[in-house]
């Protein structure tokens, strides 16, 4: 049972499906068009319900006519069946060429080009180190993205980097080097 509850269609198991599967949620807001709001958002229940599961790797694997002919069984799922179709059927494909087919990893996408940085603040926890009583020498930071695999992505190979850091200085001026990576200079 959800912990939410997302009450639009009048109908309790077409809401609660809204609220547990993201893939239906987003083809909600997709038939949201031209057709009362309960309607639209009811549409991904039934299209579940012709199909036997929501699954977007299932439906991309459909041919386009053959989505269409689902989005037109009476009744048909949308005002607009043929155009629909077709868009659900585009959100699909997109899902499984770019989300490995899972709707939820849309909202947690972020990415970094490569060539940028992120600057954080010495004061925020986490975000610094204590080297007051570390030794002159060089040192190797290693740095993971998303230890826990919570995030989707399509590679997670370049989730862990080592920075090489050099300490330098004397007590009360001390000198932090980071040489250049991948030509990015740091400094």
């Amino acid at each position: 049972m959800p912990t939410a509850t997302l009450p639009i269609t009048g109908d309790p198991a077409a809401d609660d499906l809204l609220v547990t599967d993201p893939l239906a949620l987003v083809i909600g807001m997709l038939l949201d068009q031209q057709v009362p709001m309960e309607w639209a958002f009811r549409g991904p229940a039934t299209l579940r319900g012709r199909l036997g599961s929501l699954d977007a790797k299932r439906i991309a694997a459909m041919s386009p006519d053959e989505v269409e002919a689902v989005f037109r069984q009476k009744p048909a799922l949308h005002r607009y069946p043929a155009s629909m179709a077709k868009r659900t059927y585009a959100l699909a494909t997109h899902l499984v060429e770019n989300y490995d087919g899972d709707a939820s990893a849309i909202w947690t996408r972020e990415t970094l080009p490569a060539g940028w940085g992120d600057t954080y603040f010495q004061s925020l926890p986490g975000q610094s180190f204590d080297i007051t009583d570390l030794p002159n020498g060089t040192y190797f930071i290693q740095v993971q993205a998303d230890p826990t695999g919570e995030i989707y992505e399509r590679s997670s190979t370049n989730d862990t980097q080592v920075r090489e850091v050099i300490l330098g200085g004397v007590p009360g001026n001390r000198t932090v080097t980071v040489p250049p990576w991948h030509g990015i200079d740091t400094g």
